[in-house]
């Protein structure tokens, strides 16, 4: 039994050894580099912009060095084209410490003696990010942006948010508090509101418009470098408004779909004339990663289809709307009713964009004839004219409000904005109800060319199309009052509006030339129509009086038809075959 088990032994023995021999033969496992090693840290220079690849694994670590003493406190921001990114202190970001968003920014206030700062990047929503940083620094007598915030998670955000729809686009921001040395305790945001405090701060709200129609990642990141710091800020952008520290640290704008804007704020210390900048945000107004309704899909076949007819038919009423007369009531009469009809449809019911533009166009049409019909059995032309002269004129009073005039701030009560706005409208047909011609020949040329100008919009992007859009916002939102609005004037639009006078002023041109000797407007045709009636039962030997009644004609006209569908018979004798 001894000898047996001793033999197990040696068995179990020589197993063992040969299982490690073969061990030696297999491959060691993969260890990965990343994992181990992890991603090496960016290294910042002040006021220097970096371009970093953010990924979702691993944080970026950003390192600023040689910070000078002066300074007293480091704002870093990152900013992306359309994904999220994470921006915080720590390698695991929590609410308090970090920001996510395409445009964030952290400050870090400096400790005595502190001449390094460490921040943590990382994408959320994407493997790969692609985003440009920089580090902006400021003294003790620059203000703080975000110094005093109360509303937001983070204990100083300098972010500004934005929020938007079709319509319009909202942003805000927290207010700033007074600079202070290192290692001092920050000044009270509410112990007052003497000059020794933050109320003596104002904001000044800026924007920067990129390229039109340019959606590209390539576009955003050289641009955004204009807006960080306050001299560029003050070169590149335009200010539209200041607010004091007693106004609402929130704004409305009007929204501009596919066409990027950059917001930025700069609060000033009106006491060490100093200054500093917030962190600028870009918006699109519209989703530049969703599948279905997204920057790309705005522009509708509908739409298209429709100011494409329309521009057609307004490119001929803008050289021969006056000659042909019944046409030109057609065109005037068919945009009163669009608009008036696309707003009751559109504040009363919820049908799918499409379909409305579907029933405005039977609308316009139905408009339209009935203007004409009105003409036609009436023959009133002071009432055709003032459907004319108002079309005319809410064109008018429309770029009138188009213009910086419309954003002062008395126009956001309504009351004041819509008699104004009639005002100017009505203005129009009784400035020129003497000369009836002239207003119509102006109102072909102007109206015409600028249906043109809506139809290049649907297909290259122009400013100009808002003077419409703004109108019918201000209608159909009852929140739009409060929106500022302000448009980019590009390239594009200097050539559109280039054109657009060019065939308001041919058009015009042309028919006052060619109607200089003729009637002003042609007779009743009711009233002919009669006449001629008239004449044609009293005198028998005009040809016109033996024509039969056109019920009779009609009538002659189906039987014509109807032979054509019965077989011919044959002609000449048949007779039967005789057995």
């Amino acid at each position: 039994m001894g000898s047996t088990s001793l033999d197990n032994m040696r068995a179990s023995t020589l197993l063992f050894w040969l299982l490690m021999q073969s061990r030696k033969y297999e491959k060691p496992p993969r260890i990965s580099f990343i994992s181990c090693v992890g991603v090496p840290p960016v290294e910042f220079s002040l006021g220097k912009f970096k371009t970093v690849l953010l990924n979702r694994t691993l944080p970026t670590e950003a390192v600023l060095r040689n910070i000078a003493s002066n300074a007293t406190v480091v704002i870093f921001q990152n900013h992306a084209h359309q994904k999220n990114i994470i921006i915080s202190f720590d390698k695991k970001a929590s609410v308090n410490s970090s920001g996510t968003g395409v445009d964030q920014a952290l400050v870090s206030l400096l400790r005595p003696q502190q001449s390094v700062c460490t921040w943590y990047l990382r994408a959320v929503d994407a493997d790969q990010v692609l985003s440009t940083a920089v580090a902006v620094s400021y003294t003790e007598r620059d203000p703080i942006p975000g110094g005093c915030n109360l509303e937001f998670n983070l204990e100083i955000d300098p972010n500004i948010y934005i929020d938007y729809n079709l319509a319009e686009t909202h942003i805000k921001f927290a207010p700033a508090n007074l600079g202070y040395p290192r290692g001092a305790n920050p000044p009270s945001c509410d112990s007052g509101t003497g000059l020794d405090t933050r109320w003596r701060l104002y904001y000044e709200i800026y924007q920067y418009f990129l390229p039109e129609n340019d959606l590209s990642e390539t576009a955003f990141m050289s641009h955004v470098r204009k807006m960080s710091e306050v001299q560029d800020i003050e070169a590149s952008g335009s200010r539209m408004m200041t607010l004091t520290s007693e106004d609402k640290t929130e704004l409305y704008f009007s929204s501009l779909p596919r066409q990027g804007v950059i917001y930025n704020v700069i609060v000033r210390d009106p006491l060490w004339n100093t200054s500093a900048a917030y962190v600028p945000i870009h918006t699109y107004a519209c989703n530049l990663n969703a599948a279905v309704d997204n920057c790309s899909s705005l522009r509708r076949l509908s739409t298209k289809l429709f100011f494409t007819m329309l521009a057609i038919l307004g490119f001929f009423v803008c050289f021969f709307g006056h000659r042909f007369w019944k046409t030109d009531l057609f065109f005037m009469g068919f945009i009163f009713m669009t608009f008036f009809f696309f707003i009751v449809i559109t504040r009363t019911t919820d049908l799918h964009y499409d379909v409305n533009v579907g029933l405005t166009a039977l609308a316009g049409v139905a408009g339209g004839l009935l203007l004409v019909a009105y003409w036609w059995r009436f023959g009133v032309v002071f009432l055709c004219m003032l459907v004319v002269g108002l079309v005319l004129g809410f064109l008018v009073a429309a770029t009138v409000f188009f213009t910086p005039l419309g954003n002062y701030r008395v126009f956001q009560d309504d009351a004041v904005f819509w008699v104004t706005f009639c005002c100017i409208a009505l203005m129009v047909p009784v400035v020129f109800v003497g000369c009836l011609r002239v207003l119509n020949i102006l109102a072909c040329g102007i109206v015409g060319s600028y249906t043109v100008v809506l139809a290049t919009a649907c297909y290259l992007y122009s400013s100009l199309s808002y003077i419409g859009i703004d109108l019918l916002r201000r209608i159909l939102n009852d929140d739009f009052k409060r929106a500022y609005s302000s448009v980019p004037f590009q390239s594009n639009d200097f050539i559109l509006l280039a054109v657009w006078a060019m065939l308001a002023i041919g058009g015009i041109t042309v028919q006052l030339r060619r109607e200089k000797c003729e009637v002003p407007f042609p007779p009743h045709p009711y009233r002919l129509w009669r006449r001629e009636r008239e004449r044609r039962i009293t005198n028998i030997l005009d040809p016109s009086h033996h024509v039969p009644p056109w019920r009779e004609r009609i009538l002659s006209k189906l039987s014509q038809v109807k032979d054509l569908f019965h077989k011919e018979q044959l002609t000449g004798e048949r007779t039967p075959l005789l057995m």
